[in-house]
């Protein structure tokens, strides 16, 4: 991310970009940075942009071999086209030659970095991979905002709010804005400001079914099973969120058991120090075994949907019984 805003500043660029990568917020910033950078403010001449799959990878070298007309760059923005995960070898071919005054950006949401256009655009220009972000980074970007509203919070109530949010920064901008507007005239953002405007994820919702579950809290689990069934939640999204949810169970169990500390095993399962904080108390109800045999069962009743030989609706009932009994 740095070499961009580097090349942004300096007004020398590489010839291909691909930008990359589950963090699509962020992803965008720097797609919007380059494209300010380098195309003039109504100039649609020497500026195209392609997206979708099945693209006519001809018609996009023709183009580029387009001579910018009173500009420097000739720009294309090529977006979520799946051409890293295909096969493209007319492109991927052309990278090793692009004329000086091409500029490519792709910016896809996933791309194989064994494929041939990958190397071409690495080797002819950068790649830069947005992943979900850190915890700690979430937190100064999200009190580096706060801070410029000269707005405060403590830490626990922003451990509540990333909760609420999940790690999408895209999400956590639109949920901040209304906490901002919200506690519009006042210093402080507080815990129950959060909870008043500030929208639960669906994965959220589905850990309080599992905490319910693992509880043995059954009628509530199946509760919050409905409410989710009346938000237009598909059960099968529900059924592999729950398996999920039984994965990392069995991960942070398995770690703290190893004897890894609540840093490592939140840097070794891909998850934020708060969530290890929240999922560690309901590893302690089952055994190592147990939760094995879970997630043998989720894996095989999602087999039994996908075959026909269960409906998705009753698959996430029988599996909520089971394990709230």
């Amino acid at each position: 991310m740095k070499e961009i805003l580097d090349d942004i500043k300096n007004g020398t660029f590489h010839r291909a970009y691909l930008l990359y990568g589950p963090e699509a917020y962020l992803k965008q910033q720097y797609r919007n940075k380059l494209l300010d950078a380098l195309v003039p403010e109504g100039d649609t001449m020497n500026f195209a942009r392609f997206e979708g799959k099945g693209l006519d990878e001809g018609q996009i070298i023709d183009l580029a071999e387009t001579v910018p007309f009173f500009a420097d760059h000739r720009v294309i923005l090529l977006e979520n086209t799946g051409l890293f995960k295909a096969k493209a070898d007319r492109l991927a071919d052309y990278t090793a030659a692009l004329p000086d005054y091409l500029v490519l950006i792709f910016v896809e949401e996933e791309a194989d970095k064994r494929s041939r256009l990958y190397k071409g655009v690495q080797k002819a220009g950068l790649v830069t991979e947005f992943g979900v972000q850190k915890e700690d980074d979430l937190m100064r970007w999200v009190l580096g905002i706060l801070k410029r509203e000269k707005k405060k919070i403590t830490r626990p109530d922003m451990e509540l709010f990333l909760e609420k949010t999940g790690s999408d920064m895209g999400n956590i901008h639109m949920e901040l804005q209304k906490l901002l507007d919200y506690t519009l005239g006042r210093e402080v953002i507080a815990r129950e400001d959060i909870e008043a405007v500030c929208t639960t994820q669906i994965s959220n919702r589905i850990f309080d079914m599992i905490r319910a579950m693992t509880e043995k809290r059954q009628k509530e689990a199946l509760k919050l099973y409905y409410d989710l069934l009346a938000l237009k939640e598909p059960p099968m999204r529900i059924l592999y969120l729950m398996a999920r949810q039984f994965h990392q169970l069995l991960l942070v169990k398995t770690l703290a058991e190893d004897g890894f500390d609540q840093k490592t095993i939140a840097s070794r399962a891909a998850l934020a120090p708060f969530a290890v904080r929240k999922i560690l108390p309901l590893t302690r109800r089952y055994t190592r075994q147990e939760l094995e045999e879970a997630v043998e069962n989720f894996t095989r009743t999602e087999t039994e949907v996908k075959t026909g030989k269960l409906s998705d609706a009753l698959s996430v009932e029988l599996m909520l019984v089971k394990y709230s009994a």
